[in-house]
């Protein structure tokens, strides 16, 4: 079994990059087996389609709009990914529901997906993330890692 792991947003706007600071901070906390690609979307959307072909099950990090308090985080299971993107926060998140529409019609063996969603406390342009995401970003990593264990995907922390 193929994972993914997809960090998206934008590092320019504060919290909206929390996706690609988890990535970078996984990579340099864990070891991976080589059936998970862990991907810095960044702001792609559908140019992610090709790392994806061949993942069957992906996990997604973004800052999402749950109309809750800032730093609040969100496991968001399958069909329902869609519908919390309808509340955007930021244009990438245009080209993710895009991504969920191209991933269908290509038939691609993507079998389970989580969105792991925060609530952004700040979107305004700088690259930290705000005093409520970084409180909550060794939950996020955690979520994470519960999830990979949950399929049975085994990693290791760096010493």
């Amino acid at each position: 079994m193929r994972a993914g792991i997809l960090g998206v947003g934008n590092l320019l706007t504060g919290d909206d990059g929390v996706g690609v600071h988890v990535i970078k901070e996984l990579k340099e906390r864990y070891r991976f087996p080589d059936s998970v690609r862990l991907i810095d979307g960044g702001t792609m959307g559908l140019d992610l389609l090709p790392f994806l072909e061949d993942i069957e099950r992906l996990i997604i990090i973004d800052a999402v709009d749950l109309k809750k308090p800032p730093g609040t985080i969100k496991l968001i299971d399958g069909d329902s990914i869609p519908a919390i993107l309808g509340s955007k926060i930021s244009v990438h998140q245009i080209g993710l529901s895009d991504l969920f529409f191209a991933i269908r019609m290509k038939g691609l063996p993507l079998k389970e997906i989580c969105l792991i969603g925060i609530q952004p406390g700040s979107l305004e342009t700088g690259t930290e993330l705000s005093e409520e995401i970084k409180m909550q970003f060794d939950t996020l990593i955690s979520h994470i890692i519960d999830r990979l264990r949950g399929w049975g995907i085994e990693i290791t922390r760096r010493r």
